[in-house]
């Protein structure tokens, strides 16, 4: 582990509760590395479940809502000129776009447990104006489970949450197959409902 990023976790651990949801409103390390960094200070006793729960939950939403903000009010041009900064590739907002054009407001909870988009589906989200309230449903709606899971993780890991990734593999593909056939749910109510309507 490269000493930036240890100076990052000895500074979230020093912070505590308000270390974890920094670290995921920054983003600048991976969210499911900050979340089982978090389950090991649960693991010691530092915080608790809870609370951790409670941080990566308010941290993640927080972070969301940056990049909502950012596609409402700055729009594509601003994060073609900017999104760089924000490790956001122009190609990871393209397919977030198609998704959410083609799925509409729903894809905002599936896709949280989706690589590449589940950080970028946000920012189509403020460019449509979609609903601030129901974004910040659903994406409250998402980012409790995958924390709660981050964390447990973690915390079962104990001194090995760096080894996250190769251990969180077996438990990620079946959220994905959840959160597929939730979002298939959600879409055939969606289609039912306008089909009575006309």
């Amino acid at each position: 582990m490269s000493h930036f990023i240890q100076t990052i976790f000895d500074l979230l651990s020093n912070l505590g509760y308000l270390g974890i949801a920094l670290g995921l409103m920054v983003e600048v390390i991976p969210s499911e590395i900050v979340l089982a960094y978090g389950g090991y200070l649960v693991s010691i006793g530092k915080i608790s479940f809870a609370g951790a729960v409670v941080a990566g939950t308010i941290g993640g939403v927080i972070a969301q809502w940056f990049l909502y903000w950012i596609g409402k009010y700055g729009g594509r041009p601003f994060l073609d000129k900017y999104g760089k900064y924000l490790l956001i590739k122009p190609s990871h907002i393209d397919v977030a776009q198609n998704w959410f054009s083609k799925y509409g407001s729903g894809v905002i909870f599936t896709a949280r447990f989706i690589p590449v988009v589940r950080h970028a589906i946000s920012i189509p989200a403020g460019i449509a104006k979609m609903s601030f309230s129901k974004f910040s449903f659903y994406t409250v709606l998402a980012i409790i489970p995958w924390s709660i899971l981050f964390l447990y993780l973690g915390m079962k890991l104990g001194s090995k949450w760096d080894q996250i990734n190769n251990v969180a593999k077996p438990y990620v593909t079946p959220a994905i197959i959840i959160a597929i056939i939730l979002a298939l749910i959600y879409f055939i109510i969606k289609w039912r409902n306008s089909k009575r309507k006309r």
